[in-house]
């Protein structure tokens, strides 16, 4: 497809909200929902069993996405997906009144994910398109800036008011409006970039479905061709063995009753500490990870980065020991632990990268990779309530600390290939962008 990049709109008129798009429903299902379900009273291993299912769309939408490219217009499809998105958050509000509330809001939430995932497919390419590859550096940041935009905007504010809120209104009323919110500030974007978004000109003859499956098959195939790639694979879901666990429970724990092990902060608490001092942490450590890795070269630094990715889970080790009651101390805690999750998590996506993406088909293939890595997050998730279930807060937390050696025990004996011994400039720069969008599917 062709675009008339003369006539293309200025980005900044249609790439934050293009972005922020694509992360007000990622957030609501990744972590809002499990939020709201456990002011709601649902068990641990209720939540993540299923908002772990839920993340399977982001784990298997690259094996869809060439078929969008047998659709008219990127534009439309990006449009369509956030329209539906809104329509389903709004739908999520209304069925929190409902006796079945719990089956009911996981089907819709079924539907943003399965949306948002292809949403994210639609604009990563309306996004790559319409810009040249000067364009596409030039903004990379303001791309992942509005994506975690929407992370300040959900678990930030909107959790904060929704804690607001339970303090005077049932938790179902006051998720209703949160969930409400949401909805409407997705369908408004919707209707925003139907105007704003760039259209696309000059489109070229579309490929035939058989001859996208055909070349699918392909990818498929010489990916599993790879040398060393089932290790690789075992190794990029071992990565996320100790962080599917924590960032799962461990804003559960938060939020958990004193009487039952856990801090007993409330909803608005937990927005301030984790939604905003954790997420600036966090882009702070994915900033200096990617410095870091390109210094070092990703060989020698990732063991170091897998130490500092989980080494900070000693926080909620810590937390769920002492339980301090001083809000300065939690969140000191709790922004330690989230800047080691983005120096560390760096790591991961260059291994991808620069280790299993390269060859035939490194784009595809770098998707594929993704989704091997949301796999080890969705497995660990899924998991996760069980473990902390049977083992306790404290114990369960130290079963996290010790979840981590495995991988880091397979440093030695996963193939880095050529190029990885020494940062590759261009990779690591971009390295905290795409991280930011995938870390917490």
């Amino acid at each position: 497809m062709s675009i008339e990049k003369t006539k293309t709109p200025r980005p900044m008129r249609w790439v934050p909200s293009l972005y922020l798009a694509s992360g007000l429903p990622f957030y609501a299902v990744a972590l809002i929902a499990g939020l709201m379900y456990k002011s709601m009273g649902v068990q641990n291993d209720q939540i993540a069993h299923w908002t772990g299912l839920l993340g399977l769309a982001w784990v298997f939408k690259s094996l869809w996405s060439p078929f969008l490219e047998a659709a008219g217009s990127k534009k439309m499809l990006v449009i369509l997906f956030q329209l539906i998105g809104g329509a389903a958050l709004g739908l999520v509000a209304l069925s929190l009144q409902l006796p079945a509330y719990f089956a009911i809001s996981i089907a819709l939430f079924a539907v943003v994910a399965l949306s948002s995932a292809t949403h994210d497919i639609a604009a990563d390419g309306l996004y790559m398109a319409s810009l040249s590859n000067k364009q596409q550096a030039k903004y990379a940041g303001w791309q992942g800036a509005f994506f975690n935009g929407a992370k300040f905007i959900s678990l930030g504010g909107l959790v904060y008011l929704a804690g607001y809120l339970e303090k005077t209104l049932p938790a179902a009323q006051a998720w209703t409006i949160i969930f409400a919110i949401m909805g409407v500030l997705l369908f408004t974007l919707g209707l925003y970039n139907s105007w704003a978004l760039p259209g696309e000109k000059n489109a070229a003859p579309k490929a035939s479905m058989h001859s996208i499956f055909v070349t699918l098959q392909d990818v498929i195939t010489e990916f599993f061709k790879k040398p060393g790639i089932w290790l690789a694979i075992i190794f990029i879901i071992l990565f996320r063995a100790a962080e599917g666990q924590i960032q799962t429970i461990g804003p559960l724990f938060l939020r958990e009753a004193k009487n039952l092990g856990g801090l007993g902060l409330t909803t608005d608490q937990v927005g301030t500490a984790y939604g905003i001092a954790g997420t600036i942490a966090f882009l702070g450590g994915s900033i200096l990870g990617g410095y870091f890795a390109s210094w070092l070269g990703l060989k020698r630094a990732l063991p170091w980065l897998i130490l500092a990715m989980n080494t900070p889970n000693l926080a909620f080790f810590f937390l769920s020991s002492s339980m301090p009651e001083s809000m300065t101390v939690i969140t000191a805690a709790l922004a330690f632990e989230m800047f080691g999750y983005g120096f560390g998590f760096v790591g991961l996506i260059l291994f991808i990268m620069q280790v299993v993406a390269p060859g035939k088909y490194q784009t595809a293939h770098y998707a594929l990779g993704t989704g091997v890595m949301q796999l080890g997050f969705v497995f660990f998730k899924t998991i996760s309530g069980d473990i902390q279930i049977a083992l306790g807060y404290k114990n369960f937390f130290l079963w996290v600390l010790l979840s981590a050696i495995p991988v880091l025990l397979m440093t030695r004996f996963v193939s880095f290939g050529d190029g990885a011994s020494h940062g590759k400039e261009a990779d690591t720069q971009n390295a905290p962008d795409n991280m930011a969008k995938t870390a917490d599917a």
